[in-house]
């Protein structure tokens, strides 16, 4: 059984519903993930968007959320995860407003699409501070068992 990650908030390749944006109440919408190969010993999860700041002209990769360490007896994150209350071990890593925790979706233009990576590890991969996502593909380079992904698209409304 392969990896996967789904969302009861939103299907694959579906519009995320305004409340997990910055047009509601920006909390992380819940995830759930099966399928973890044997010898998972932590999940690595990186939410990103590629379009940014311009889908029609996009220059570069703008990232939501960065979780790793997160323990192999944990298959979900409820809406509005704490990771540190909810999921006892998870490490959390900066986003691009430079901060630890989930930001939204909220594009200046046009639809954006919403990459949520979700990589099964055969390690954990220990305190790194607090990690951008591309300290943590380095980290997890070679160490990667399997990844699930899940698309979501939003656009703001008048953008």
């Amino acid at each position: 059984m392969a990896l996967t990650l789904t969302s009861s908030a939103f299907a694959h390749q579906g519009v995320i519903p305004a409340q997990y944006t910055c047009d509601g109440a920006d909390r992380s919408p819940p995830l759930e993930w099966s399928g973890a190969p044997p010898g998972t010993r932590s999940f690595a999860l990186i939410v990103d968007d590629p379009d940014a700041p311009d889908p029609a002209a996009p220059k570069m990769t703008w990232v939501h959320w960065v979780l790793y360490d997160i323990p192999p007896s944990i298959a979900s994150l409820a809406e509005g995860a704490d990771v540190i209350r909810d999921a006892a071990g998870t490490r959390e890593g900066t986003n691009d407003w430079k901060r630890t925790g989930y930001g939204g979706p909220c594009p200046p233009i046009g639809r954006h699409r919403y990459f949520h990576k979700l990589y099964a590890l055969d390690t954990l991969l220990g305190d790194l501070g607090t990690p951008t996502a591309w300290d943590i593909a380095d980290a997890i380079e070679g160490h990667v068992l399997d990844k699930a992904e899940l698309i979501g698209v939003y656009r703001r409304a008048g953008k």
